[in-house]
């Protein structure tokens, strides 16, 4: 190796982090300002504390829930159309069993096409 062309080490560098810890290591930097550590961070500590960057977590958040919202609408309107049909379906069975009933030919509904 050539010399006088590597850095300093220092081999008792201060690491602060932004929650107060600090600790020691070897560094060719000998004071160190971190914003997260493995006392803070969330995959050590097993809390969730998101580190947002420009809001995208929350915005994130509030797509999914109006992903729910909506398809709980859409759900919401399926189930009472299908009710609704469900629902006239009967009467024009109950209708039809009636006619029957008076010995009469029963008279189905022409539907009109082309909607």
């Amino acid at each position: 190796m050539k010399k006088d062309i590597h850095p300093t080490y220092y081999p008792d560098a201060k690491v602060s982090c932004a929650c107060g810890n600090t600790f020691t290591v070897g560094s060719t930097i000998k004071e160190i300002n971190v914003e997260i550590c493995s006392k803070c961070h969330p995959f050590y500590t097993g809390k969730e504390k998101l580190v947002d960057t420009a809001g995208r977590v929350d915005r994130f958040k509030k797509i999914k829930e109006l992903q729910k919202k909506t398809s709980q609408v859409r759900k919401g309107k399926a189930v009472k159309k299908a009710r609704s049909a469900k629902k006239k379906l009967e009467k024009e069975k109950e209708r039809v069993k009636a006619e029957i009933k008076a010995n009469t030919t029963p008279s189905v509904k022409a539907k009109k096409s082309g909607k």
